[in-house]
């Protein structure tokens, strides 16, 4: 089966996977470059039930949030890096600057993003409690993350 689902496709498969009495988690994010945090984080999700759905801001979203510049690696790479983990069962780009309608739609039973966020500051919180599910925070591994890669990088060359 094919990782990388379309809007519509992913709807399907939700409303499957909930028939069938499967735990859905969700997380969302660019991925720009991705590294050992994104991974841990990734696989902390996965633990929290039986499937884990991500959401992949496109290019255009990501330009939205983080500039002009960015991202470094454009969503149609980005796409075959994070569906590559084993510990992903689906990749759903969206070009909105947050999940909300993607949430709205998957309706999952755990919603989780980094320790970073305060709870009544994550997008879809309250959807995903209304609904039943609950959400988790995961701790993030210090000292890494693209921003901080990149800078290392732009000092080893341009300095």
């Amino acid at each position: 089966m094919d990782k990388l689902a379309s809007f519509s496709e992913i709807k399907i498969l939700s409303r499957q996977y909930k028939a069938s009495g499967k735990t859905i988690v969700f997380t969302n994010g660019c991925f720009d470059i991705i590294h050992a945090g994104h991974v841990k984080y990734l696989s902390q999700a996965a633990s929290l039930g039986d499937i884990l759905i991500l959401g992949l801001n496109s290019d255009l979203s990501v330009k939205t949030i983080k500039g002009e510049k960015r991202p470094v690696i454009g969503q149609d790479h980005r796409s075959i890096v994070v569906a590559a983990l084993a510990c992903i069962d689906h990749v759903v780009l969206f070009d909105e600057p947050d999940p909300k309608l993607l949430i709205e739609t998957i309706c999952p039973d755990v919603l989780v993003k980094g320790a970073d966020w305060q709870e009544d500051q994550i997008i879809g919180a309250d959807f995903v409690k209304k609904n039943g599910g609950y959400i988790k925070r995961v701790f993030l591994e210090p000292d890494i993350s693209t921003s901080k890669i990149i800078e290392k990088i732009g000092k080893l060359y341009y300095e």
